[in-house]
């Protein structure tokens, strides 16, 4: 079992939406799109797909990269919208990934 200490990880997560089939090089590939800084241990990013039914997260732990992958079998995750060119990526507490993931609605 993978335990992640989320209170001590930065989360960010990627609004637009991103082509699910794209694994550990192709999301990573994405962040250098963005501007990110490399693939940290204090960083955990979240992206999501157009239907906003797929979720995936990817974190570097120093040894290696994890991708994790979540789909819903009924309804979408209550992802924010993409906004202005300059608002594409936005800081998430843990508690609050926690409920983007377990399909609590977001907006309020």
């Amino acid at each position: 079992m993978i335990n992640l200490s989320l209170s001590a990880i930065k989360i960010r997560i990627i609004l637009p939406p991103i082509d699910m089939r794209k694994s550990f090089d192709g999301l990573s590939g994405v962040l250098r799109d963005f501007k990110m800084d490399k693939l940290n241990a204090q960083y955990l990013y979240a992206f999501s797909n157009k239907r906003r039914n797929r979720v995936k997260l990817l974190y570097f732990d120093r040894t290696g990269i994890y991708v994790v992958a979540k789909r819903l079998e009924q309804g979408n995750f209550s992802w924010p919208p993409a906004g202005k060119k300059d608002e594409q990526v936005l800081p998430l507490a843990p508690e609050a990934l926690q409920l983007l993931l377990d399909g609590a609605d977001l907006r309020v």
